[in-house]
């Protein structure tokens, strides 16, 4: 039997009505915001995001995946955990004090009530075990759905579950339990968080501070909502409703992460559309970027939290040491100026020694972002960006030039191959297509991962 997709909560909410096309469709042009810039780990290291979602296809199992710039999302292990017995759905992943990777979901499909959240535990976000399911202490409880870990700013860890009782069981609230013990397994009674109200589900929570900030979908407008409190269990004042950052409505599961360069990226669920989105902001959530799908995993992954780290074993590229860089997927090809344009022709021995001269660059620290890099030619000319295409023009001394000719690092496709996303179009990199050299907006694809994958090489000249 061929496996059913798992319904949405479009299916079971009663106050839903159907969606009209035209409010489904959302823009596929990225949203590119003046401030938008991506920012290197430090030195000798790296950023790891790790998300742990269920799957369209099925509420049974959960895969793993990594990132190293929040974007490009790569399968690390398919079915990585299925719990002994229901579900898993809306997993919500965080790396305790102790070193391990805790996991707690929602226990049941949408038909059955569901009383219980789940825990499971990791030591390498790859290999999960079962560790119980928690009855939630509500009288006349009906469901207990997407609960959201919290670590507050004292250590304290909590999860905030959207509640319903059961006489109404598709109304909920979001409380608060806080865990009594470090081993994660005693919780406090359960608190109402005070303003967020009634028919709001999937409360997401970050302290910037001592303000915390709620990001919560309104279950009667279908809209993820704002708001904003001073204390933990609230009173949260809802500030922003409706389409105020233009993510438009039918969505759900929002989920913040903090990226290297100080912007906060939203990751939410269209469940209207089958699409999986995400957003940023560079102003603290004045304003936010465009929604745009997430490469490769949108329409696969549902529900997700993100863990951000930092480890060791980062992608390294020496400075001030001239090189020549080899196309991963044509081995014989490398980057070569040729009329001021960057191009990726076979060069070889036998090629002349202005040839050879044009194919090696001098690299150097970022000239925006010290921990990246910049390229430069033996005329002393630098790499960077125009109208998406790579050429090579004088340092004119601007920001705009030095942000243009800046890059990021990444790990590339292949055993010693780098990638490098543009500093100032996060999400975007060096690319080949008909051997030239463009900024690309990563389209998730293996495809695309090689063609923008280069090995750094001993120098032609």
């Amino acid at each position: 039997m061929t496996p059913q997709p798992a319904p949405s909560r479009r299916t079971l909410l009663r106050a839903m009505a159907a969606a009209p096309a035209s409010a489904l469709l959302l823009s596929q042009t990225p949203g590119l915001l003046g401030t938008a810039l991506a920012a290197a780990p430090p030195s000798g290291s790296a950023t790891r995001y790790t998300i742990v979602p269920f799957l369209n296809s099925n509420d049974g199992t959960v895969n793993v995946y990594q990132s190293d710039d929040a974007t490009d999302f790569r399968l690390l292990r398919a079915s990585a955990y299925t719990p002994p017995a229901n579900r898993i759905r809306d997993a919500s992943v965080i790396k305790h004090s102790n070193g391990y990777y805790y996991a707690t979901y929602t226990t049941h499909t949408w038909q059955d009530t569901s009383t219980t959240i789940g825990f499971a535990r990791s030591a390498d976000r790859v290999n999960w075990t079962f560790l119980y399911d928690y009855p939630v202490p509500i009288t006349n409880l009906s469901r207990a759905w997407a609960p959201e870990f919290f670590v507050d700013s004292d250590g304290s860890v909590n999860v905030i579950v959207s509640c319903s009782t059961t006489n109404d069981e598709w109304i909920f609230t979001p409380y608060l339990l806080r865990a009594t013990n470090s081993a994660l397994t005693a919780w406090s009674s359960p608190v109402a968080l005070s303003g967020i109200g009634a028919n709001h589900i999937d409360t997401f929570l970050v302290k910037i501070g001592s303000t915390y900030h709620a990001f919560t979908k309104n279950e009667t407008t279908k809209y993820i909502e704002y708001g904003t409190a001073t204390s933990l269990t609230g009173p949260y004042t809802i500030s922003r409703t409706g389409n105020w950052a233009g993510w438009g409505s039918y969505r759900e599961g929002p989920a913040l992460i903090q990226l290297d360069n100080g912007a906060w990226r939203l990751f939410f669920d269209g469940y209207g559309d089958g699409r999986y989105y995400y957003s940023d902001s560079y102003d603290t959530f004045a304003t936010w970027s465009a929604p745009t799908a997430l490469p490769s995993i949108s329409g696969t992954a549902r529900h997700f939290t993100v863990v951000k780290e930092t480890v060791t074993g980062g992608p390294t590229l020496a400075r001030n040491v001239t090189r020549s860089f080899q196309s991963a997927n044509y081995p014989t090809r490398y980057w070569q100026q040729q009329s001021s344009l960057l191009n990726l022709p076979v060069v070889t021995a036998s090629s002349t020694a202005a040839e050879k001269q044009a194919s090696s660059f001098t690299v150097t620290a970022g000239l925006a972002d010290a921990n990246g890099h910049s390229f430069r030619d033996a005329s002393g000319n630098y790499l960077r960006h125009y109208d998406f295409r790579a050429r090579f023009d004088a340092n004119n001394g601007t920001t705009t030039f030095a942000r243009d000719a800046t890059f990021i690092a990444r790990t590339g496709s292949a055993t010693g191959s780098l990638r490098f996303e543009s500093y100032n179009y996060p999400g975007y990199y060096l690319r080949h297509y008909g051997y030239q050299l463009r900024v690309e907006r990563s389209d998730g694809t293996d495809l695309f991962r090689q063609d923008s994958s280069f090995v750094p090489v001993g120098a032609w000249a």
